[in-house]
């Protein structure tokens, strides 16, 4: 899904008949995050044409989890920011964890009322999402109770805090997000690319990319602890209350 994602993303990068990109999910709800049900990840991702650098596959110990979310999660989303073109997420329903990593790379969050978001890592026994954003995208004390309590973040509040740019009737998501699109398409297309570089570079220069490299080292420990107490890279017990196993 990911790499089929980053390939929607380049093909709409890549032809200048398009000027802004819109990020959407059919069906009730955004984005579950993580399949933690999936088989043989690492086998898969392996076998898939790779878009980045990073090798360790067949190496032991940390290494090919940390090859693999390098890029598949903290590396396409970071490369999803830095599209130079405006991007608009239209969230419906629950986004969780790595649904987070699908809308904050995102210029512009448009949320239905019915809109929730969720990082639950820390009841896995992990630090946070690999694309760490939390205190850019709802200050750093609230991103410390979103990640303490596992709780929902309503609409309304991400709202608020300035995560989400609207809020609109469920029914309405997709026509007030095209006529955004539509609004933003009208402006010449390299100042748009400029404008965003510039805002994006005022986040970086406040630290954000070192302090983003610092969390995903956090979380690949986390991973590690967990692997040596538990036998697995999430606390089991999370699992058994989730899935029973």
């Amino acid at each position: 899904l990911l790499y089929a994602l980053n390939d929607a993303f380049d093909r709409a990068a890549g032809d200048d008949a398009i000027k802004v990109i819109i990020l959407a999910a059919n069906g009730p709800h955004f984005s579950a995050g993580h399949d933690l049900m999936e088989q043989n990840h690492l086998e898969s991702w392996n076998a898939h044409q790779r878009v980045g650098t990073w090798c360790g596959f067949s190496c032991g110990g940390a290494e090919p989890i940390m090859t693999r979310e390098k890029e598949l999660f903290q590396g396409l989303s970071e490369r999803w920011r830095n599209i130079p073109k405006p991007t608009i997420a239209a969230i419906q329903g629950r986004c969780i964890s790595g649904g987070l990593m699908l809308a904050w790379p995102c210029d512009l969050i448009v949320a239905a009322e019915d809109a929730e978001f969720q990082d639950n890592t820390l009841a896995m026994g992990v630090s946070g999402v690999e694309y760490f954003a939390h205190p850019w995208e709802v200050g750093p004390r609230k991103a410390k109770e979103m990640l303490f309590t596992s709780d929902w973040l309503s609409a309304q509040d991400a709202w608020r805090l300035g995560m989400v740019n609207r809020i609109v009737p469920a029914d309405q998501l997709a026509a007030v997000v095209l006529a955004l699109a539509e609004r933003i398409a009208t402006k010449p297309m390299f100042a748009l690319k400029l404008a965003k570089e510039a805002v994006n570079k005022c986040e970086d220069a406040q630290g954000r990319t070192t302090a983003q490299e610092v969390a995903f080292a956090y979380h690949q420990l986390s991973h590690a602890h967990n692997q040596l107490v538990h036998g697995l890279p999430i606390d089991p017990a999370f699992m058994k209350k989730q899935f029973g196993r």
